[in-house]
């Protein structure tokens, strides 16, 4: 583990109107473009406050930070993660995610295709990653290029997460951090760092948390929760098109020691 203290973020934010999660799917969103911000947590407070006029707040259980298991999947040749490192356009991420507080999880696949799209498909699933089912199978074949003989876990990833409604219903954004990453061998923490996340089915400059942002001169970055995870802890993938990430990275959250050799 590279920080010492998690981030703890749950009243403090009720200056925010709620919303609930019926409520919240009337912006689902899974043909969008993504926004993607990554900063030290002792700014996201500050940010929040600029905006808490734009957006509501999703609440269950009284609570507004939930917390989120995810696992992905790869090839044996690791093509999925080997395509994102190469910068190909027109790739896939399959992973199951559950919602923990819910008890909710999905079979999830991602597109992202040439012209910057993110596309979502998903299914209602147990999670257990290390079977699949007919049904999952069919649902996988159905949308990518991948059975289910082709995957297995590769990567597992837990965080919490913050999710921002905009008043319009036209865009939601995430606040991801406590991220934290393990595999069969090796785990991390990543307890400093913010990931915000600007979902809209057009353009995100219209978006308040995207302009305070900018103001707070935090510019976009990319980050790939899958791609981060296994740069810093698989030394058998590779890597290089992801070091000077996980250097910025490394710099932000002020970690006392490098996140892989």
């Amino acid at each position: 583990m590279h920080t010492k203290n998690e981030t703890y973020i749950n009243s403090e934010f009720d200056f925010f109107k709620p919303i609930s999660l019926s409520e919240m799917d009337k912006v689902r969103l899974m043909n969008r473009t993504d926004t993607k911000f990554w900063f030290h947590a002792s700014h996201l407070y500050p940010l929040l406050e600029l905006v808490q006029d734009s957006y509501y707040i999703l609440q269950m259980h009284d609570e507004v930070a939930l917390p989120y298991s995810t696992v992905y999947y790869d090839t044996d040749s690791n093509g999925m993660y080997t395509a994102h490192h190469n910068g190909k356009l027109n790739r896939y991420k399959i992973r199951r995610r559950s919602y923990v507080s819910s008890g909710i999880s999905f079979l999830e696949v991602k597109f992202k295709n040439n012209k910057g799209r993110t596309i979502k498909k998903r299914i209602p699933a147990d999670f257990d990653f290390k079977h699949f089912n007919d049904e999952e199978n069919k649902f996988i074949q159905g949308i990518a290029p991948f059975t289910v003989e082709d995957l297995s876990p590769s990567l597992i990833n837990d965080f919490k997460r913050i999710t921002l409604v905009n008043r319009n219903f036209k865009e939601r954004c995430t606040i991801d951090f406590n991220l934290g990453f393990k595999n069969e061998n090796k785990e991390i923490k990543l307890n400093n760092l913010v990931i915000v996340e600007i979902k809209a089915d057009g353009s995100p400059s219209a978006s308040p948390l995207a302009r305070a942002l900018r103001d707070q001169r935090i510019k976009k970055s990319g980050f790939s929760k899958y791609c981060v995870g296994r740069t810093v802890l698989d030394t058998n993938v590779k890597r290089n098109a992801f070091k000077q990430k996980v250097r910025m990275i490394e710099k932000v959250i002020n970690t006392e020691e490098c996140l892989y050799n």
